[in-house]
């Protein structure tokens, strides 16, 4: 299917405001949370029968520290990742790690100070391009924000800055992660008085920067957490926002060109009443087909937008009753056309789960058998996938966010 054909069967960081909200899915879930080893579904590929789900392979911080952001190579057989963890003395042992993807077991250590600075896994981008955010700490406060590069990422270590056009008190809320095309969009805010919103594109690997774009709505402010993704067709950035005030209005989403700087809006879909949809958790974009897929959180549903006309429909995730099974990170697989939605709290089984729908909103598959460790915390719960063979690495199950789960799909 091309663009403009899609069917309409159905018509970091501080999460700042959406800590109230979510503070009563927090206390209600740790016990579901801690039931998570559900076991694996099977699914036909072919003619050959094959477990899907949670898998037995996991990747463990190398030195017991909380992991803070990760991903994996598409076009590789490596993953990255940071953890930090606290001292006797106070300062903090930060490490960025790489690992093997089939096995779990970490390869080499690229940054191992003991300072009060700090990791933060941006991506992998590009082809083969580790991005990690290296926070430098002077007292209790981040100084200097450097943008490391692992390029490419089988090379076990960095090999350049990623020299992005920001100031000391611009903060990158989120980069887009379609691997395998050379640009990158970029989601940051000023951290000022203003708390403007801005979007730029990059060539991580050639160091190449396009025009920073603010966006001028307020619904797009930090404090309401906007998703980013990337048309890479259109050379546009995809950005989705919601205030999430209960009962509130519908999101918006921005289509901001690249190249030109350009802005188009227009307006998502509103939830049913009387809590409407809430805060936006989630983005991914299809760019061969046009389409973008978004999580909503008060209304537990799955948002698929045609960017061309600029409509939708939404479905509710399968068996879903409420807020505490809303979905989260939204991933795109464009070799198996299929999106994938982490539900933290699982409507298919016990624990947490990953539904998997096509691009005409069916669901597919429903991957159980998680436990999701990272979901409250200041880094959300990340999908990390590998179409070429079908699999991926997700967030979890150890409690201490010092763990990366395998799956297969």
């Amino acid at each position: 299917m091309k663009r403009n054909d899609m069917k309409r069967n159905n018509v970091h960081r501080i999460r700042g405001t959406r800590a109230f909200a979510l503070l009563c899915v927090s206390c209600l879930s740790l016990s579901i949370l801690g039931a998570a080893q559900g076991a694996a579904e099977s699914s036909t590929r072919g003619n050959e029968a094959r477990p899907v789900g949670a898998g037995s392979t996991l990747v463990h911080s190398k030195f017991g520290g909380q992991i803070f952001g990760f991903d994996i190579d598409q076009n590789g057989t490596e993953g990255v990742l940071s953890e930090a963890k606290t001292l006797a003395n106070g300062n903090v042992l930060a490490a960025v790690e790489t690992f093997d993807q089939a096995t779990g077991k970490i390869l080499n250590v690229a940054g191992e100070p003991k300072t009060k600075d700090d990791f933060l896994t941006l991506g992998v981008v590009g082809t083969s391009v580790g991005v990690v955010e290296r926070e430098h700490v002077t007292g209790i406060f981040v100084s200097k924000r450097i943008y490391e590069e692992l390029n490419p990422l089988g090379g076990n270590k960095f090999t350049g800055i990623w020299k992005a056009p920001l100031m000391s008190n611009q903060i990158i809320i989120g980069v887009s992660r379609a691997q395998g095309t050379p640009t990158t969009a970029v989601l940051a805010f000023d951290n000022n008085n203003t708390f403007t919103t801005f979007v730029f594109g990059s060539n991580v690997a050639a160091n190449t920067f396009g025009p920073q774009v603010t966006l001028t709505d307020s619904t797009f402010q930090f404090a309401d957490t906007p998703q980013i993704g990337y048309d890479s067709v259109t050379n546009q950035a995809v950005v989705a926002a919601s205030n999430g005030t209960v009962g509130g209005p519908a999101p918006q989403i921005a289509l901001v060109d690249l190249t030109t700087g350009v802005v188009t809006q227009f307006t998502g879909i509103l939830g049913p009443p009387p809590f409407h949809q809430g805060f936006i958790n989630g983005l991914a974009v299809d760019s061969e087909d046009g389409i973008a897929v978004t999580t909503t959180e008060l209304d537990f549903r799955v948002e698929f937008y045609d960017l061309a006309t600029q409509t939708g429909f939404a479905v509710v995730l399968p068996g879903a009753n409420g807020q505490l099974q809303s979905g989260t990170d939204v991933e795109y697989d464009p070799v198996n056309k299929l999106f994938f939605v982490a539900q933290s709290v699982s409507s298919t089984s016990t624990g947490s789960s990953i539904q998997v729908y096509d691009i005409h909103g069916k669901l597919v598959e429903s991957l159980n058998g998680f436990s999701f460790s990272n979901t409250f915390n200041v880094i959300g719960t990340h999908i990390a996938l590998n179409p070429k063979n079908r699999t991926g690495y997700v967030d979890g199950p150890n409690s201490g966010v010092t763990e990366l789960q395998s799956f297969t799909y």
